[in-house]
């Protein structure tokens, strides 16, 4: 299985971009979703995460206020709306899905995207 992101780029810091990820592989409804990011000579950190029933999120405290994760099932898409973004939100950026129960706390992520670079520019 292998999930799809798009929607990176270059961007000036405090400007905005929309990742998605999809996949023909899955149907990603009865799923957690996830956005993890790796920026270079670091650990993968755990950004954003929707429940598969819509009514969690969670967030990065440090891009709380700023990043927006949502979902679309019947388009089996999941997104991350990110603004005001800044130099140090410049990673790679990795969707993914898991059945865990602890999926707010990163546990149990299965099926992988392959990631999408982000670079914010200061």
């Amino acid at each position: 299985v292998q999930l799809q992101a798009s929607g990176g780029g270059l961007v000036q810091a405090g400007g905005s971009l929309g990742l998605s990820c999809t996949t023909s592989d899955l149907t990603l409804r009865p799923y957690h979703m996830a956005w993890y990011r790796q920026a270079p000579g670091q650990e993968r950190e755990f950004v954003a995460a929707i429940s598969r029933s819509f009514a969690e999120t969670y967030a990065l405290d440090s891009v709380k206020g700023r990043f927006t994760i949502s979902r679309d099932n019947a388009k089996n898409t999941v997104f991350l709306q990110m603004n005001g973004l800044k130099p140090e939100d410049t990673a790679v950026y990795y969707c993914a899905a898991s059945q865990n129960v602890q999926w707010n706390r990163g546990v149990g992520y299965k099926y992988w995207g392959q990631g999408t670079l982000v670079t914010v520019s200061s």
